[in-house]
């Protein structure tokens, strides 16, 4: 199964073929045609909650930074501006009906 899988690649400090094969798609996947959600499920066979999840989880994984730097950076650096967006709206939205 996909997560004994993954649980066994983050036992090891390795990681599993899948996790590499993320890595891989994420820094490439705009090249390809359709949708990424489409993508993700056609070679993954993950919906798109659980492929992010996985994702988020991977990036979070010292070996993944040192399997790929560029993209792991890169992701974070979204993940991070992606959570800033939302806590500030948030606060804003409160401020609102304040």
């Amino acid at each position: 199964m996909l997560v004994s899988r993954i649980r066994a690649g983050q036992a090891g400090g390795v990681l599993t073929e899948q996790e590499q094969a993320i890595l891989a798609f994420e820094g490439s996947w705009w090249t390809q045609q359709g949708e990424k959600d489409a993508l993700v499920l056609e070679r993954f066979g993950l919906t798109p909650d659980k492929y992010a999840a996985l994702l988020s989880d991977l990036l979070d994984r010292p070996e993944a930074l040192d399997h790929d730097p560029l993209v792991v950076r890169r992701l974070r650096r979204l993940r991070e501006r992606n959570r800033r967006a939302r806590v500030e709206g948030n606060a804003a939205r409160s401020g609102e009906r304040a």
